[in-house]
């Protein structure tokens, strides 16, 4: 029975990741490129800029020089620095930072969870723009990100709310950790996020560069302060609302993590967050179902469910093939053997396709890709044990300058 339920999720993974791969690619030469939007000022809306941190006081400097380059009349963008009032370490720094002067320091007020989306939440009560978008303290967007962002709301259908932005390692090259994590997002922001708007499904937003009107953000209720992976959430309940997520090319630079430890502290808070949204989905699927209709919902429990079963079973499933090899008594047959090259064959034509600039360190990523999936259960695994035993908890990832060079997308 339990193998039944797995061949079934991971042929049900394989086939729509192939369907996401060919559309987010040809999608890349079929579609124009991003518009640059010049259009005369006073036809330009108004965005509120949320950045929550904390512990970040090495950040400030490169926050406020990425933020101080973005192509956007000056009267028409509020910056929101959302700190945490024991965090006077970074409140320093930021106001020592040479930040726009229409930025504004805000103390999150104590209380409530120390999370990203509860300081999220209290930005939004303070914002008055349009539309409403989320950096990260490590973040260098393109300057030219909010113009593509406007154009590409202007000619979207009624119902896209939401713009969201690939985001792209600065420091490919640094190791082979970041190159995997790099590669990884290439392949998703570039390929499978580009597919699945293509189609109009549900998208697990990213953690940041996300450009949402106000007005629907407020209508659903802001995002969940419990909730450690909140741009995911907010996806899923904007496809139950009936809204829509569109995609541009123009990126936000950020650095990959370049040790194990860090990584594995990202994943771990990134699949508990899925298990998270996902279980929150499931509490009543019937409803669910007739918000979402049966081919969002059955995409949902592809993706999300998808990602939760693989990455719980990469490192079993890598065990068992590796003693198959060397012993008479196991064997995983004709099926199994199906299954491992399909996947092996889907990740290659990912990776192969997706964008960015090839080097030796992308190449040797690429070739070694299947020793990177089964790391995924060590974060799995931690996951389901957090979520059980701390399911509040947000997992804080350090942060440190680059002076890496942004690359093309």
């Amino acid at each position: 029975m339990v193998s039944t339920v797995l061949l079934l999720v991971f042929s049900s993974l394989i086939l729509l990741r192939s369907i996401l791969i060919i559309a987010g690619f040809t999608g890349r030469f079929l579609l124009p490129r991003d518009h640059i939007s010049f259009k005369k000022a006073e036809t330009h809306p108004t965005f509120s800029v949320l950045i929550a941190a904390y512990r970040e006081a090495e950040m400030m400097e490169q926050l406020a020089q990425a933020l101080s380059k973005l192509s956007w009349p000056a009267d028409k963008i509020e910056y929101f620095l959302l700190l945490e009032v024991d965090d006077p370490e970074t409140h320093k720094a930021a106001k020592a930072a040479s930040f726009p002067p229409n930025t504004s320091l805000i103390r999150v007020p104590s209380g409530g969870p120390k999370t990203k989306p509860n300081a999220l939440n209290f930005g939004l009560s303070l914002s008055r723009g349009d539309i409403v978008t989320v950096y990260d303290a490590e973040d260098q967007p393109h300057p030219a990100q909010l113009r593509t962002v406007h154009n590409a709301l202007r000619h979207a259908p009624d119902r896209t709310v939401c713009v969201q932005a690939p985001l792209v390692a600065r420091n490919v090259d640094q190791n082979w950790i970041s190159a995997q994590w790099a590669l990884e997002y290439a392949v998703h922001f570039g390929l499978l996020v580009p597919g699945s708007s293509s189609y109009r499904m549900p998208i697990p937003l990213g953690g940041t560069s996300n450009h949402i009107r106000r007005d629907a953000l407020l209508a659903l209720g802001g995002w969940d302060a419990w909730n450690v992976i909140e741009d995911a959430d907010l996806g899923m309940r904007m496809a139950r609302a009936g809204l829509l997520t569109t995609t541009i090319r123009t990126p936000t630079f950020e650095t990959a993590p370049s040790c194990f430890n860090i990584w594995c502290l990202q994943r771990r808070r990134w699949l508990k967050g899925f298990l998270q949204t996902w279980l929150v989905l499931m509490r009543n699927p019937v409803q669910t179902l007739r918000q979402m209709g049966l081919t969002q919902f059955l995409f949902v429990q592809i993706v999300l469910g998808g990602t939760i079963l693989t990455s719980l079973a990469y490192a079993p499933v890598a065990v068992l093939v590796i003693a198959a090899c060397f012993s008479n008594q196991l064997e995983i047959g004709a099926v199994g053997i199906t299954m491992l090259f399909s996947g092996l064959t889907l990740g290659l034509m990912g990776d192969l396709l997706a964008p960015g600039r090839w080097s030796w360190m992308r190449v040797l990523a690429t070739v070694t890709r299947p020793f990177y999936w089964p790391l995924h259960s060590i974060a799995a695994y931690s996951a389901v044990w957090e979520l059980a035993t701390r399911p509040f908890f947000w997992a804080k990832t350090p942060h440190q300058p680059s002076d890496a060079e942004p690359q093309a997308f």
